[in-house]
């Protein structure tokens, strides 16, 4: 199927996602060519890794989105963020790029990383693309398409798993970045079955696909473009996304200091319910 017959391709924000998807493609090439040579790997503050390869993939798809939406704020993670640029989802719209989510992954050859574009208005999450190169697979959503995920040129709508009681849920969990709180969060819900994967991204399309039903994050770190996109699709697909205390995230602040829960949205309200108490500490925290 051509992007342009895509479901949501002729809606209010056609053109927005066609462009995201094919940036959000190019990306992906160029990010699996690199993949195969020197990753040129530095440390960012916090001890986070970054590469040539996320670098490019920004450079890319900043450039094109400037392009062809000149008047529009861009984001992306591995730009520095100008004074004012988030206030824009608040009272126009900005686009927020995370170009290889999921860094860990791509350095040791994993599958578990992927190129995020997304759209933040009025605070909230329009559209979402979320691209896998090293599996040809890409999810996407906007707000009057729907949710829907492209595997090998076919395309299928997304839907949450009809789970209702934590006790059942598959948890989705970091691959890298997994600490103790994890042991907690499962032994409090009574989580038996987990599996691992680096991207936010695809932690949230897995949800959306309804092949896993949770994902807890109890750290303070992740930001505004860890999950601008990937909320767009979870959402369009049935799901639910907020910090430990039930608030929905804020796209007019960079960090979402309070973690994060996102699930098939049956499930929600008992995760926060049981989990809210074990990470009190964290309910005054403040970007």
């Amino acid at each position: 199927m051509a992007i342009t017959d895509l479901p949501g391709a002729r809606g209010e924000l056609g053109n927005e996602l066609i462009a995201a998807i094919e940036l959000a493609r190019a990306a992906g090439v160029e990010v699996m060519k690199l993949r195969g040579g020197e990753l040129g790997v530095e440390l960012k503050p916090g001890d986070e890794p970054v590469t040539i390869a996320d670098k490019r993939a920004s450079e890319l798809i900043v450039a094109g989105l400037q392009a062809r939406f000149p008047g529009d704020i861009v984001i992306s993670e591995e730009l520095a963020l100008e004074r004012g640029d988030l206030e824009a989802a608040t009272s126009t719209r900005a686009w927020l790029i995370d170009p290889i989510d999921g860094t860990k992954d791509f350095i040791r050859g994993s599958d578990g990383f992927s190129v995020m574009i997304g759209i933040a208005r009025a605070g909230r999450p329009v559209l979402g693309v979320v691209h896998q190169p090293s599996v040809s697979r890409t999810f996407f959503a906007t707000l009057d398409g729907g949710a829907y995920v492209i595997i090998d040129d076919a395309v299928q709508p997304l839907a949450v798993s009809t789970i209702a009681a934590a006790t059942e849920v598959r948890l989705v969990a970091s691959a890298s970045h997994r600490s103790p709180d994890i042991d907690r969060v499962k032994d409090t819900l009574g989580i038996a079955n987990e599996q691992n994967v680096g991207s936010v991204g695809v932690k949230l399309c897995l949800i959306a696909m309804g092949v896993r039903d949770l994902y807890v994050n109890p750290a303070a770190k992740t930001k505004v473009w860890d999950t601008c996109g990937p909320e767009a699709i979870l959402t369009g697909a049935g799901g639910r996304l907020s910090d430990l205390f039930g608030t929905p995230v804020d796209y007019t602040e960079l960090g979402q200091p309070r973690g994060l829960v996102a699930s098939n949205s049956h499930v929600h309200d008992e995760v926060i319910a049981k989990l809210a108490p074990l990470f009190e500490s964290l309910r005054a925290n403040r970007t």
